[in-house]
């Protein structure tokens, strides 16, 4: 085990060469299908488990996104489930907010347990909107989420019947995201058959708000605007997943700039650790690819499910530790 051990001079972690890749791999591979990078469950596996509590945690977990993400974006690409102007709306609100994100980091929260109280809260909010989605008490705009459902279980069906049916036929041809009309007032796009519409100035604020939060603790972002784009603006996850790991990686690379190259407080680490930044993303780019690739073929409400209660557990558990 020694000869596999070790050490990391800039966030002072020692570990094994293979754990952060491995670990990386099976977080990005469930969250990828729901749009979600993973590094906002990366963050505290660092800070609990390798002990890596400086501010320059956030940075390298920015360094994740950006190695492993682009993998799963290509897969999104290539499939055309890219929502292209739900990407940029989003990527226009949160830059500006990832620079804010930044200061208040390293001049007013270097102390991540009380932050970590804030973004439980967030997250609580969250997780506890999306679950409640999924318990059929809310009945307005259920039906084309219905209808979608409906065609994935007979895809489903259809591809069990057919006995040489590959792995790549899961959602056929004409499953892509269509886009019907871009402006500064509203989105509207199509997907298999059924039209979805967000307001562009609603969408463009909530980026700015998980450009803060994602800038302040280095999660990127996907983690909140991908459940609040399914549980609020109601857009399926089959739509929303590209269009967040997209805008969580130019935000990463934005992040990475600001921590790297602005100063911060004398004494106060703020650049990443670059080796282990990329052995997380050399994992998480193999995870998030395959999650991408297997998204079409699980149940968006068993994705929902699972990000719910991923979110709501390490909300919970972000609350607690600040008690």
């Amino acid at each position: 085990m020694d000869l596999v051990e070790v050490f990391f001079p800039v966030s002072g972690v020692k570990t094994s060469l293979f754990l952060p890749p491995l670990v990386a791999l099976v977080i990005s591979f469930f969250t990828s299908m729901g749009g979600v990078s993973g590094a906002f469950l990366l963050l505290p596996f660092q800070m609990s488990v390798l002990k890596y509590t400086s501010p320059s945690v956030s940075a390298t977990n920015f360094v994740f996104n950006i190695v492993a993400i682009p993998s799963g974006v290509y897969r999104y690409i290539k499939e055309g489930r890219m929502a292209w102007p739900l990407t940029w709306v989003v990527i226009v609100g949160t830059l500006p907010g990832v620079f804010i994100g930044y200061y208040l980091r390293v001049l007013y929260l270097p102390d991540p347990r009380t932050f970590k109280l804030f973004v439980g809260c967030v997250l609580l909010y969250i997780g506890s909107r999306l679950l409640y989605e999924m318990t059929g008490k809310v009945a307005a705009g259920k039906s084309r989420m219905k209808a979608l459902d409906d065609k994935f279980r007979q895809r489903a069906e259809e591809l069990k019947n057919q006995q040489n049916a590959r792995i790549a036929s899961g959602l056929p041809v004409d499953a892509v995201v269509k886009t019907i009309s871009f402006s500064l007032a509203r989105v509207e796009y199509e997907f298999w058959g059924e039209r979805f519409s967000f307001s562009t100035p609603g969408m463009c604020f909530l980026a700015f708000i998980v450009g803060i939060i994602g800038g302040t603790y280095g999660i990127g972002g996907g983690a909140i605007i991908a459940p609040f784009c399914v549980a609020v603006f109601r857009l399926p996850v089959y739509t929303v997943a590209g269009a967040a790991l997209m805008g969580t990686c130019l935000t990463s690379i934005a992040g990475v700039a600001f921590y790297s190259i602005i100063p911060a407080k004398e004494g106060l680490a703020t650049s990443p650790d670059w080796m282990l930044g990329f052995l997380f993303g050399a994992g998480g780019f193999i995870g998030m690819y395959l999650g991408a690739r297997f998204q079409k073929f699980v149940p968006q409400k068993f994705i929902k499910l699972m990000l719910g209660l991923v979110i709501l557990i390490l909300a919970i558990k972000y609350i607690v530790q600040y008690f």
